[in-house]
C-alpha cells in the first residue's frame, strides 16, 4: 500500500511539503532527523494529511497532481 502525505513544518508553518512513501511513520521520522535535503532545514515537521492507494500507481499520479498549480490549490483548500 502507498501513501501520499502532506507534510507542514511546526517551526515554519508556511514551508509544506508533500511526498510518498509506502510506510510513513518510518519517512516522518527521516524527515524529523534532517536525512532529507530539502526538509532539513525546516524540521521538525507534523502529517496533515496522508491518502493511502492500494495502487501505486494512482498514488504517484495524486502525489504529481498534487504537485501543479491546481493540485497545489486543491491541497490548501482542503487540507491546509
Amino acid at each position: 500500500m502507498k501513501c501520499v502525505y502532506l507534510l507542514q513544518s511546526t517551526s515554519r508553518p508556511g514551508e509544506r511539503y508533500i511526498g510518498s512513501t509506502s510506510n510513513l511513520r518510518v519517512r516522518l521520522a527521516a524527515h524529523n532527523a534532517g536525512q532529507s535535503p530539502h526538509t532539513a532545514k525546516f524540521r521538525p515537521w507534523t502529517v496533515v494529511a496522508a491518502i493511502h492507494f492500494a495502487d501505486a500507481t494512482k498514488a504517484a499520479e495524486f502525489e504529481r497532481y498534487l504537485k501543479t498549480g491546481s493540485g497545489f490549490s486543491f491541497a490548501k483548500r482542503h487540507f491546509w
